[in-house]
């Protein structure tokens, strides 16, 4: 394949995630509040019939699925940010500390944006996870490439 199509779809990818971060984000609180509940709806019916007797209440459960998806979208995001500088070349440790500024950087403005989204706030705890999550995932496809010592 072509370096420049490479480029094109790499960065292609993470501009539609970022896209689709910017949806989740601008859903104002009853809409995402409602798609949340409905993720712990069924997480919670699979828990209660492989464990019974479960210690976890709904509200805990949601919380814990709510920040369970930051960490997983911006966990994906690092993934394809990181994907993103190796193909456009910047490679190593370079590479890995910009993936990490443009995912910190997004989940800031992330957090802005619900500012100015009806019911939602920003939280640093939501910048700090997302974090965790971007770091999650480059680090997981930095693994993945050089254990399997693939060149990009």
């Amino acid at each position: 394949m072509k370096k420049d199509l490479k480029l094109f779809i790499s960065w292609s990818f993470v501009v539609f995630w970022m896209g689709l971060i910017f949806f989740f984000s601008a859903q104002p609180a009853k809409e995402s509040a409602e798609l949340s509940r409905g993720v712990t709806e069924v997480v919670t019916e699979f828990i209660e019939k492989v464990v019974p007797f479960t210690i976890l209440d709904f509200n805990t459960l949601h919380t814990f699925i709510r920040k369970g998806a930051h960490l997983f979208i911006y966990f994906v995001l690092g993934i394809l940010v990181f994907n993103a500088f190796q193909v456009t070349g910047i490679k190593g440790w370079k590479g890995i500390w910009w993936s990490l500024g443009v995912c910190v950087l997004y989940a800031i403005t992330d957090e802005i944006h619900q500012l100015f989204v009806p019911g939602r706030s920003g939280e640093m705890m939501d910048v700090l996870i997302d974090s965790v999550g971007a770091t999650g995932g480059i680090a997981f496809y930095k693994g993945f490439l050089s254990l399997f010592r693939i060149k990009l």
